[in-house]
């Protein structure tokens, strides 16, 4: 039996990369996707094809969460397409690196906004029917480097580390309504993004790493699947490292 029939996931950025791996892992599973992207609409379009012929119901929003009035515009109009948000999984993500010296202001905001203000935003619009519905799972896609900083990277721990607080306020106000809400924290998975990392540097991080290789998306939306199922209906406030050992 699929864990999530009849569910419908909300899940950012994934046209690409992990988003992608996520919404697909959850579809195969039953759920009814809504996704978000930036820009490539015909991209979008592409995988709404993809996730529909798994038999469930898909569409793509074009939308920058970091806008609150977007986000309150976003959630309304899944309600109305879906007639519900069970899962919401805030995946979208960006990096500026530069060191602190030459880290400008608008680096730093554009992190901030696109990692952190955006899940804040969009597990606010959310909350209001998922406290009708006394049922929720909320995931934010944090990472290894929230928990650990990185040189060059200041932005983008900082934004990592706030999901992170943010995942255990959130569980402890909406516990009581029956929503969970947890997060994930990836190492160095295989992306198109580190896909255009120098070989000898991907083989410096896996050396790094306790298990000698890299993850696959595959292996964060396993965890998203877990979390998001009723196989982790006593777990809430937590975060899973998908890092191969990287972190202990």
């Amino acid at each position: 039996m699929k864990l999530l029939l009849g569910k419908t996931a909300l899940v950012t950025g994934a046209t690409r990369g992990i988003g992608k791996g996520i919404a697909l892992k959850l579809a195969q599973e039953g759920a009814n996707i809504a996704f978000t992207f930036v820009s490539s609409i015909e991209k979008a379009k592409l995988f709404e094809s993809e996730l529909a012929a798994l038999g469930i119901k898909a569409i793509g929003y074009q939308s920058n969460a970091a806008e609150f009035s977007e986000a309150e515009k976003l959630i309304d109009t899944v309600l109305k397409d879906f007639g519900g948000i069970d899962i919401l999984v805030n995946n979208a993500g960006i990096t500026r690196d530069n060191l602190m010296m030459r880290m400008t202001e608008q680096m730093w905001d554009d992190v901030m906004d696109t990692n952190l203000k955006s899940a804040f935003a969009l597990i606010k619009s959310v909350q209001r029917p998922m406290m009708k519905a006394r049922s929720g799972s909320i995931i934010n896609i944090t990472s290894v480097v929230g928990i650990t900083g990185n040189a060059g990277q200041a932005n983008y721990a900082a934004s990592k580390a706030g999901m992170i607080g943010l995942t255990k306020s959130v569980a402890k106000e909406l516990g009581s309504r029956n929503i969970r809400c947890n997060a994930i924290a990836p190492g160095f998975i295989e992306t198109e993004m580190t896909e255009a990392l120098p070989e000898e540097t991907r083989k410096e991080w896996c050396e790094g790493i306790a298990l000698k290789k890299a993850g696959r998306p595959e292996d964060v939306a396993n965890c998203v699947l877990f979390l998001a199922s009723g196989m982790s209906s006593y777990i809430s406030g937590q975060t899973l490292n998908v890092c191969g050992g990287m972190v202990m």
